[in-house]
């Protein structure tokens, strides 16, 4: 090969948890956040369609304050189980946080926020993960619809 022909980047790979698999990573994330009451839970197989992680997880909190709650609760309780984020957005506006763990990425949403950057519908070709909300989840859902804003 001519030293002066095109070569394409190298592909960077994915982060890792490294500690666990996705199923059980996306587990223990959705463990803490609906320990928080975090609701409208949505889990995308995101492979495939993106290639720098395998999934996404976004849920929702009812204001700024519960929306750091649910990240901060999500973040301590995987980095009681060895778990790091690679990285972390959002930590000081609290209205969108992201939590970054290679293969799985968290997005923490206050409602109205959600609403308006409607990840969501960025995401329709990506496989939709079924994930039944707890029945207190869905108690606390209910009393934060629209119909009491």
């Amino acid at each position: 090969m001519d030293s002066n022909e095109f070569k394409p980047a190298a592909r960077k790979e994915k982060a890792t948890s490294g500690i666990i698999g996705n199923d059980d990573l996306v587990k223990a994330i959705l463990d803490a956040a609906w320990s928080k009451n975090a609701f409208a839970t949505k889990v995308y197989d995101v492979t495939g369609v993106v290639d720098y992680t395998d999934m996404f997880v976004i849920l929702s909190g009812r204001s700024d304050r519960h929306v750091m709650a649910i990240a901060e609760a999500v973040e301590g309780q995987l980095k009681e189980q060895g778990i790091r984020a690679a990285g972390v957005e959002g930590r000081k506006s609290g209205a969108w946080v992201l939590l970054d763990f290679g293969n799985v990425i968290v997005h923490v949403f206050e409602k109205h926020k959600r609403s308006y950057y409607d990840l969501d519908r960025l995401w329709l070709e990506a496989k939709t993960i079924d994930v039944p909300e707890p029945e207190w989840v869905l108690d606390f859902a209910r009393m934060e619809s629209s119909q009491f804003d």
